[in-house]
């Protein structure tokens, strides 16, 4: 199912999406019910009248997320060309443009009233191995800064490493446990630590930190928030966020159709669960568009 040139087939590629979610779904039961499903609907000739890849992708998602709404498991449509990800060079070139594209993911970095330092990231947190430089000289601005601000209202996912990255910045050097990821069985398959030396200057574990989110923060931009927030080391501020924990691999089905299926599950060491469809619920909610203001106003008292 790799190749850009093979026919539109929505039997062949419901299938191949059936067999992936068979295959890596983090819930076995659901991922047994979810691609039986979709071979039933195969079977019954429901996706055979689909002409465009679009309009299949949008049936499909609907199909996955009927038993439980993870809003990671789906189809996605693109304008691109998906990468292959058996092509580690491809997969590696994709993801340079796109953080090049977008300033490493680094939207604003400014010194404000009274020096409150604010970052913006968004649309997502990027792989740290693209973009760690920028954020250090991100962070490395408002090092000094009396107290700082992250935004994260338009970030919609990201990388757990760089996750871990940016929230070192906010603490001292002794490592502090984040977060763990635990596959199908339940069982721990990695944790997720500050880092004890980080490139640039660190804000530090002391001074105050607000963090933005909004009702478009989703994935890796909620987990910043949940880590943050659990851990005590900030004030979250604005509206409740879209509610995305599992990490996803995303695989091609077709020329611009690429299946994302999570492949674990987060588990907080503080709470012992996520944000899950819940989403990350604000210490002091109002409209994201208030966010700032307000938040400025909270580090000035």
């Amino acid at each position: 199912m790799s190749s850009d040139a093979q026919a539109f087939d929505p039997d062949e590629i419901a299938s191949a999406v059936a067999n992936l979610v068979s295959e890596h779904y983090v819930f076995p039961e659901q991922a047994a019910d979810l691609s039986g499903l979709l071979r039933t609907r195969i079977g019954a000739g429901d996706y055979r009248s689909v002409s465009e890849p679009a309009e299949l992708a949008t049936i499909l998602t609907t199909d996955l997320q009927s038993t439980n709404g993870d809003r990671h498991l789906r189809v996605l449509h693109t304008a691109e060309p998906v990468a292959d990800l058996a092509d580690e060079d491809e997969e590696l070139a994709v993801w340079t443009a796109r953080a090049d594209a977008d300033s490493g993911g680094i939207a604003r970095v400014e010194l404000l009233q009274g020096e409150v330092g604010l970052v913006e990231l968004r649309p997502i947190i990027y792989p740290a191995e693209l973009v760690a430089d920028r954020i250090a000289e991100a962070m490395t601005i408002v090092g000094d800064a009396s107290a700082l601000i992250l935004d994260v209202r338009n970030c919609v996912g990201g990388s757990p490493d760089t996750v871990a990255l940016i929230c070192s910045y906010v603490f001292d050097d002794k490592p502090v446990h984040l977060n763990s990821m635990v596959d199908g069985s339940g069982a721990e398959t990695s944790q997720s630590w500050t880092l004890a030396s980080v490139p640039g200057r660190r804000f530090g574990g002391e001074k105050p930190v607000a963090v933005l989110v909004g009702s478009d923060t989703f994935s890796g931009g909620e987990e910043l928030a949940y880590d943050l927030q659990q851990l005590g080391r900030a004030t979250i501020v604005g509206e409740q966020t879209g509610g995305g924990a599992h990490p996803r691999v995303g695989f091609r089905v077709y020329a611009n159709l690429e299946a994302t299926i999570p492949v674990a599950r987060a588990r907080n060491p503080v709470s012992g669960t996520n944000w899950e469809l819940i989403g990350v619920t604000p210490d002091i909610p109002i409209a994201g568009d208030r966010a700032l203001d307000r938040a400025l106003e909270l580090l000035s008292d």
